[in-house]
């Protein structure tokens, strides 16, 4: 049996482990405080871990932030681990008693340091995703130490992680999507210039601006996850005919604009490690994508997507093909 841990922030981190999951013959049991999603493949068993960063009311009937909870970090050397926090308490011993009664061939963590340290000292491999920007501090330096093995879901000598240099157990990948393989969909034959909206790259006010310049330019607008309203659970069309695509620089909707060979503009979000800003920047660079700051005006972004526009993509080099079952194989070198 394979263990996957899935990081609650986003979905970005689920989604990854649903495109690599069909690749992998084992059973794999999923721990997440995220709910269990509608379907899940067969041989999957889904374990949901009570949260670790509720408000607390401690014995004196004080109510309290887990982040007021004592040093959440041990000193500098993890990233959050509250002090007699029932939540954090209960979803560690969660992971612990199930290891302890299931045989765990490998213990796959995306991301945390806590629980690949928790893993590992049960004698249970471990297999970390890294993640772009400054991941040099301790805690991260210490997941990779104790690695078995580190996925990095981007090609090869595009994005410099300084804290992998020279570690052996590191498996680039490439970019994992979810439509790793689908075929492309018809563009139709309207010949509209079409700009897609993906994601909540631009706040509320900003993004009705940029809309009402595209359209009156000409362009037809369409939205998925932008706003509160337009969730669509099927990207892949939308992908596929718009013209250009304006997208945050998340790692998952990277490798989606890969898989379509779409051409985009990415807006990075401000996150820890100043994650999405480098890898808006690695983009920029290469010829990827069109890449604006996270502040960048109505008018900066309607100037993007005309630039991106007349420029074509070579997102075949962002190494989607096959990416997941690179992950797989990665994973099964281990629990084997």
């Amino acid at each position: 049996m394979i263990a996957w841990y899935v990081h609650h922030h986003g979905w970005g981190h689920l989604t990854r482990m649903q495109a690599i999951r069909p690749h992998l013959d084992d059973e794999v049991t999923v721990f997440s405080s995220l709910p269990e999603p509608e379907s899940s493949p067969p041989r999957t068993t889904w374990v949901q871990l009570p949260s670790d960063s509720d408000a607390v009311v401690g014995p004196d009937g004080v109510r309290r932030e887990a982040h007021e909870l004592g040093d959440v970090t041990a000193n500098g050397t993890l990233h959050w681990a509250p002090v007699g926090h029932p939540g954090h308490q209960a979803r560690l011993s969660a992971i612990a008693e199930w290891v302890a009664v299931h045989p765990t061939a490998a213990f796959v963590v995306d991301v945390s340091v806590e629980i690949a340290m928790l893993a590992r000292l049960m004698g249970v491999p471990t297999i970390l995703f890294a993640q772009p920007g400054g991941r040099t501090d301790a805690p991260h330096r210490l997941g990779y130490d104790l690695a078995d093995r580190i996925l990095t879901p981007w090609p090869q000598g595009t994005i410099e992680a300084t804290a992998l240099a020279g570690r052996e157990q590191v498996r680039p990948l490439g970019g994992v999507s979810r439509y790793d393989g689908r075929a492309r969909v018809a563009a139709g034959d309207d010949h509209a210039r079409r700009v897609l909206f993906l994601g909540r790259a631009l706040d509320s006010d900003r993004l009705a601006e940029a809309i009402e310049l595209l359209r009156a330019d000409g362009w037809v607008v369409e939205s998925a996850g932008a706003n509160g309203d337009d969730r669509v659970d099927d990207v892949w069309p939308l992908l596929c005919r718009a013209t250009v695509v304006v997208s945050a620089a998340g790692q998952n909707s990277i490798a989606d604009l890969a898989a379509a060979d779409a051409r985009a503009v990415v807006i990075a979000q401000e996150r820890p490690f100043r994650e999405q800003e480098d890898m808006a920047r690695v983009l920029a660079e290469r010829g990827f994508a069109q890449s604006l700051p996270v502040d960048a005006t109505p008018s900066q972004v309607v100037d993007g997507i005309r630039r991106a526009a007349d420029t074509p993509p070579r997102w075949h080099a962002w190494q989607v093909d096959g990416a997941a079952a690179r992950a797989a194989a990665a994973i099964e070198e281990v629990s084997r």
